[in-house]
């Protein structure tokens, strides 16, 4: 890749692909480029495939001719990301892509050539490399990055690679399945456990977790859940952030909109684990995960992956 060429870095999500174009020498996000189409992730491969395709091919027509330099994808899995194969069963999302090489339709229904970088990597661990890269997340040596969302993904990162074994991470830098409470961290610290809590408190269904932020301040019983996840969150993560010599955190994803709630209590616990990591929310948005999707296209970097560099 030489030093004009422009990266696509794409989001895959369970309802949508957003594609934007990344300049990567100047480290900046070509924001009046961004492609988002909504997907219907149950329907049949060709149309998930063909709208992909379409997506990127309104972004890429935006330059000439050699201009692009690499195609990036935050791809959630099951995923074998070196390959680019789909391995999505029983998720119920994208399971018609079974088995299907993704990055091998993209170069076919886009004529992309041989020579293009065509990679992938799991949706959290791009959300992290992005703020590593362009994030606050920057100025530290070794970072964590959390999503909360209707999952809890992590990354844990060395000078911006992710570390994804050791005794210093769990198996894949990912959290999300370690044991917690009676079940795993996952049903704690995502959606869910906020829609639990409100049934076990009103005993009925929840608004979810946008409405339940706007009631907290007015509603003892609401900011008490916050108060709850804040703490809870905290004193499960000190451990490894300290284990890890995190310099920082970064949060990101839907539940962090409410951190204004959750957040003293959430630091409050670190300190009281002798955790002391800076806290920082992401700055990147939903677009940290494009910003490192499109960094995977930079062969230096890409080489010095887990996945790779350990082969």
């Amino acid at each position: 890749m030489t030093d004009d060429q422009i990266v696509i870095g794409t989001d895959i999500g369970g309802s949508h692909i957003t594609c934007m174009a990344v300049d990567p020498v100047l480290k900046e996000v070509i924001h009046e480029i961004c492609i988002r189409k909504t997907v219907d992730s149950q329907g049949p491969a060709e149309v998930i495939l063909s709208t992909w395709a379409d997506a990127l091919r309104e972004c890429i027509v935006h330059f000439p001719a050699g201009r692009i330099g690499g195609i990036g994808f935050a791809m959630p899995g099951p995923f074998d990301y070196p390959k680019g194969l789909a391995l999505f069963s029983g998720v119920k999302k994208y399971d018609s892509l079974y088995n299907v090489n993704i990055r091998d339709e993209m170069r076919r229904r886009l004529s992309l050539p041989e020579s293009m970088p065509v990679r992938f990597m799991n949706d959290a661990t791009c959300f992290a490399i992005g703020e590593a890269w362009l994030g606050k997340a920057a100025a530290c040596r070794r970072t964590m990055a959390i999503t909360l969302g209707t999952g809890f993904g992590s990354a844990f990162l060395d000078n911006g690679i992710p570390v994804e074994s050791g005794d210093e991470v769990p198996a894949y830098g990912c959290v999300y399945h370690l044991a917690y409470g009676d079940s795993i961290a996952d049903d704690y610290f995502s959606s869910r456990w906020f829609e639990k809590a409100w049934d076990s408190r009103f005993n009925q269904p929840s608004p979810g977790v946008r409405l339940m932020t706007e009631q907290a301040e007015s509603i003892p019983a609401v900011m008490e859940i916050f108060t709850d996840f804040g703490e809870r969150l905290g004193s499960f993560l000190a451990p490894w952030l300290r284990r890890f010599h995190a310099g920082c955190i970064t949060i990101g994803g839907n539940i962090a909109r409410s951190y204004e709630l959750f957040g003293p209590a959430f630091t409050a616990a670190l300190r009281r684990e002798n955790c002391i990591s800076e806290v920082h929310l992401s700055t990147l948005g939903e677009h940290a995960a494009i910003v490192g999707s499109a960094r995977l296209a930079d062969d230096v970097f890409y080489s010095k992956l887990p996945f790779i560099s350990n082969k």
